[in-house]
């Protein structure tokens, strides 16, 4: 991440992301394949970063076609990215769930952190699926909604968005434009 100004002069913080080559590598039709698609490959195989996505659209592509993201996004729209978000291991319910904790007086030397009782009485004798406990965090799809387009520098193929989006640092991301 990283700091850009906009045209009032208000400071933003903003996320540098790298654009990868995206080539088309075929065309789905309707009488072959029930509807009309094209799959791109994305990445390089040097790198061995390579991922192929299908986008349904009816226009025909020849297979080999460089699909240029200047053309697609312009600065001043509005996108939504989604991605991985970063692990952060096993974590109690106060990190995963800002749960209060108990008193740090009355005796409780030890229970600081602790989620307390969690469970019915004798029916269902249970805990319910789903209830909000210590666990694994991170490492889910997260999307993060209404991020501006910066700039949009086809040289260096890096777009800046103006907001932090969700993943590691060289991982990939799906960029959907908000209509």
């Amino acid at each position: 991440m990283t700091g850009k100004y906009t045209d009032k002069g208000d400071r933003v913080g903003s996320t540098v992301l790298l654009i990868p080559l995206m080539v088309v590598k075929d065309v789905r039709t309707k009488e072959k394949h029930g509807y009309a698609a094209i799959r791109i490959k994305i990445g390089d195989a040097k790198s061995k970063k390579e991922v192929v996505r299908e986008i349904r659209t009816e226009e025909v592509l020849e297979p080999g076609t460089e699909i240029k993201f200047e053309d697609i996004l312009k600065p001043g729209d509005v996108v939504s990215v989604s991605g991985i978000s970063k692990g952060k291991g096993f974590a109690g319910v106060v990190k995963r769930w800002n749960f209060k904790g108990g008193p740090r007086t009355h005796g409780q030397s030890d229970r600081e952190r602790a989620p307390g009782s969690s469970g019915s009485t004798t029916t269902p004798g249970r805990v319910y699926k789903g209830k909000r406990r210590a666990g694994h965090m991170g490492s889910e799809l997260v999307t993060i909604k209404g991020l501006r387009v910066m700039e949009v520098s086809p040289e260096s193929r890096t777009l800046v968005l103006g907001g932090g989006v969700p993943g590691q640092v060289r991982g990939f991301g799906l960029i959907t434009i908000n209509k």
